[in-house]
């Protein structure tokens, strides 16, 4: 179904990372359901399979970015607590990686059943603590929890191979084998998941784990603990550790010898300290990291698909994802009818507490973000740009900023260079395709781009071309559980889902057998 047919489709949504197309008709959410949900979700640290306080006994605040009000206290980790949980996961670790793959794959099926069934209840739930509207928090539900389904398939493909050496004097054996205790540190901005698409596939390479959750968002984490427990997951195997403060919580862990694996998502700035850390211990890492995402209108586009998918690129949870689109590089000769269009579909766009049947946009995680969408913007505008639409925080309680558009927005721009992570599209123009591949080009990051061009040849030039891990190709979606996500330059190393998302959990033993013909 082409974009725009899907635009148009009231009923149709897209489940990548949360992606809403349209909003169907929801019912206000009362007071009692959301209180019924919260008494439900854990408040403990999950270690060796049982819910405890912190060593400590202190707990930090969870609140409702849409209002500013807590929701929940949970248990803060500290070091004592993290290293309980990887002492947890050190023992488990041997008897875990015996566990036959098949069994492994049962229990993620089990799960993947347990969360779809439970999915009113995990959107619910993101949408409280994250903010975004309780339909797009609906298509985060479908799409994370098609990580479970698609590692308990792979689990039993983790295949090695058997072979003659070229020589014909040995025989050559290769498996694959856990990489063993891994740490699993989760963003605020999909809850569900990134939790998912990184533990699925380490239960799935027999792994056991600590997940470190973000402290903005831990409720969903905890949630899904529980359904893996439900699931059948042994005790000890997954290990989860909220905590305000994670540097003081994670650093003891990273240093000791018995920890295999790092797998983060988050900012460059705090990837790169990790990696720092990592190579102590020459840990096996994982590191999905910023992005700068530029959207490529060409001259030949069709129009109307290129902002239905700009809406998708870049209302993609408010804008706060490392895909969403972050700069507009658009053809001069079609620059006004893109922005007028495109500013028609924003200016649709209604912000509201994400449980309201009318939000389409819901709020920034914290008043830190809202300030930053709005000094970028501000920016921009000082430094000779318009607001074709938008373009300052919305007034009342919670952390919403209007949908904006900004055009006339100059090369050197802080808007164009930094991640805006916010409701807000610049658009700077070209003329050549040389030119339009030389400002996608020119950011240290390189995680996705999005193209709308008629001519393939065309596309295929810029695939070949634009420094990039991912592409959109007259789409503004990429992201699916079986294709492989990450990105390259400062955007990170490695790759989630598809193929590639169990190697990241295994690592390669070749075996030289002698002879069997000899002597």
């Amino acid at each position: 179904m082409p974009d725009a047919e899907l635009q148009n489709n009231p009923q149709t949504r897209i489940a990548d990372e949360g992606v809403t197309v349209s909003v169907a008709t929801q019912s206000t959410v009362t007071a009692e359901r959301e209180s019924e949900l919260l008494a439900s979700v854990p408040t403990g640290l999950l270690i060796n399979g049982e819910w405890r306080p912190a060593a400590s006994g202190k707990t930090f605040d969870v609140e409702d970015p849409s209002t500013g009000k807590v929701l929940l206290s949970i248990a803060d980790a500290g070091a004592e607590d993290g290293m309980a949980a990887l002492d947890a996961a050190a023992a488990a670790q041997d008897s875990w990686a015996k566990v036959s793959p098949r069994e492994r794959g049962e229990i993620l099926r089990r799960a993947f059943e347990l969360v779809t069934e439970r999915a009113e209840d995990f959107a619910l739930l993101m949408t409280l603590e994250m903010g975004k509207p309780l339909a797009e928090a609906r298509g985060e539900v479908t799409y994370g929890a098609e990580f479970l389904r698609w590692f308990s398939e792979e689990a039993v493909r983790a295949f090695g191979r058997y072979s003659v050496s070229p020589e014909g004097k040995t025989r050559l054996l290769v498996q694959k084998k856990p990489v063993g205790p891994s740490l699993l540190i989760t963003p605020w901005n999909f809850p569900l998941a990134m939790a998912t698409r990184k533990v699925a596939p380490a239960v799935a390479a027999g792994c056991t784990m600590v997940l470190k959750s973000a402290n903005l968002t831990p409720l969903t984490s905890q949630l899904f603990a529980a359904v893996m427990q439900e699931a059948g997951l042994p005790a000890g195997v997954l290990n989860v550790i909220p905590t305000s403060t994670a540097g003081a919580t994670t650093g003891p862990l990273i240093k000791d010898a018995r920890l295999r694996k790092l797998s983060f998502t988050g900012s460059t700035e705090v990837g790169r300290r990790l990696l720092t850390d990592a190579s102590e211990n020459v840990l096996r890492t994982s590191m999905e990291l910023g992005g700068n995402a530029p959207f490529v209108v060409f001259e030949d586009a069709d129009i109307d698909a290129a902002v239905a998918g700009a809406m998708i690129a870049k209302l993609r949870n408010m804008g706060e994802a490392c895909t969403a689109a972050n700069r507009f590089i658009v053809h001069e000769s079609v620059a006004d009818e893109f922005a007028e269009k495109f500013a028609a579909k924003m200016a649709d766009m209604t912000t509201a507490r994400g449980t309201e049947p009318e939000s389409k946009v819901g709020p920034l995680i914290d008043a830190k973000s809202r300030d930053k969408v709005h000094e970028l913007v501000s920016d921009a505008l000082a430094s000779g740009a318009t607001a074709v639409v938008g373009g300052a925080p919305v007034d009342g309680p919670g952390y919403f900023y209007q949908p904006t558009i900004l055009k006339g927005v100059t090369e050197g721009t802080r808007i164009l260079s930094e991640e805006i992570f916010g409701p807000v599209a610049p658009i700077i123009t070209f003329d050549t395709e040389d030119e339009a591949i030389r400002l996608a080009n020119n950011t240290e990051y390189g995680l996705v781009a999005y193209v709308f061009t008629r001519d393939l040849n065309r596309g295929i030039r810029m695939g070949e071309r634009l420094e990039t891990g991912m592409l959109g190709l007259n789409a503004g979606v990429v992201s699916n559980a079986a294709a492989p996500f990450g990105g390259v330059k400062q955007s990170g190393l490695g790759r989630e889902g598809g193929l590639e998302g169990i190697e990241e959990y295994l690592y390669t033993q070749y075996i030289g057998i002698a002879d069997p013909y000899a002597g």
